[in-house]
């Protein structure tokens, strides 16, 4: 059984940290575009990218779980070590998510503000997400 509760967490703690970086990124940019709506200025959508990035740390989670699942289904991963995995696992894609929910907020108000930059701002939102991804692939060897 504490194989199948390392999957649970790890799906867990990657959504929580998703939920925490949707939130931040979501704030600004609401923000943003309450500035733009002040200044009689059109309200950009794209910053529901920024918004809506962290989402993809719980799908990754959730892939992550299928595999550790199937692992423990087969007999080829112990038990301790599916434990192990989905905890750290979880815990680097929660990271990935919150740091990349800051960096959205950031690129939020950016791009409100100035209207400019957003490939460069994708960019750094990006670097966040390749951290959950390395993380998910990594894990998939173990």
């Amino acid at each position: 059984m504490i194989g199948y509760i390392g999957a649970a967490f790890v799906l867990g703690i990657a959504a929580i940290g998703s939920a925490i970086g949707i939130g931040a990124a979501g704030n600004a940019a609401i923000g943003a575009w309450k500035r733009c709506y002040m200044n009689n200025k059109p309200a950009p959508f794209i910053l529901t990218v920024f918004a809506g990035a962290p989402l993809t740390q719980t799908i990754y989670g959730f892939l992550l779980m299928q595999q550790l699942r199937d692992k423990l289904v087969a007999g080829t991963i112990e038990p301790a070590a599916a434990l192990i995995l989905g905890i750290f696992s979880g815990i680097a894609m929660a990271a990935s998510a919150i740091a990349q929910g800051k960096a959205g907020a950031a690129a939020s108000d950016a791009l409100g503000e100035t209207g400019k930059g957003f490939s460069q701002y994708i960019m750094v939102v990006g670097l966040c997400e390749t951290v959950a991804l390395f993380a998910m692939v990594f894990s998939f060897l173990f």
